[in-house]
């Protein structure tokens, strides 16, 4: 009985630990190639704004980071640099800087979703038609699907 045990539980350990990294890994197989760096220079460059992403914020971890440059356009937001591979990012563009899950989901019915990510090793978004970055100072990037804080950067302060 207790060898029957053993083999369920750790069966049971083995089948959650692989679902965990077919979670982990699946978005960084089935990741389409990044754009150039080449062209991320060329967008960046002709931003009105720009911001550092770093792996220092309060809900950032092991496992949801970002690190690099944001560009912030009227027609563009252009990241340089990496994230944490994960499934489902969102980004986001915010009226206030959020460092962690409780402050952002605070505001996320104010914010303004730009677009999914789907590499991770820099990205460009175009920024919807409508959407004016000047009603907003931060960018927000979110795991939807686990509802997961990875990384944010105020791009311009609020002029008081």
């Amino acid at each position: 009985m207790k060898k029957i045990l053993a083999l369920i539980v750790t069966h049971a350990a083995a089948l959650g630990a692989g679902f965990a990294l077919g979670v982990y890994f699946l978005p960084i197989l089935t990741a389409p190639d990044a754009p150039a760096a080449e062209v991320l220079e060329e967008q960046a460059a002709s931003a009105e704004y720009s911001a550092e992403l770093t792996r220092d914020l309060a809900g950032s971890d092991a496992l949801h980071w970002g690190e690099g440059t944001i560009s912030v356009s009227d027609s563009r937001i252009v990241h340089q640099g990496e994230l944490a591979p994960g499934p489902d990012y969102i980004v986001y563009l915010t009226r206030e800087f959020v460092e962690d899950e409780a402050e952002f989901e605070a505001i996320k019915d104010e914010a303004v979703a730009i677009g999914g990510v789907e590499t991770f090793d820099g990205f460009l978004l175009d920024v919807p038609a409508g959407v004016n970055i000047e009603d907003y100072t931060t960018v927000v990037v979110w795991c939807e699907a686990f509802g997961e804080f990875i990384t944010a950067a105020e791009y311009r302060s609020l002029i008081s």
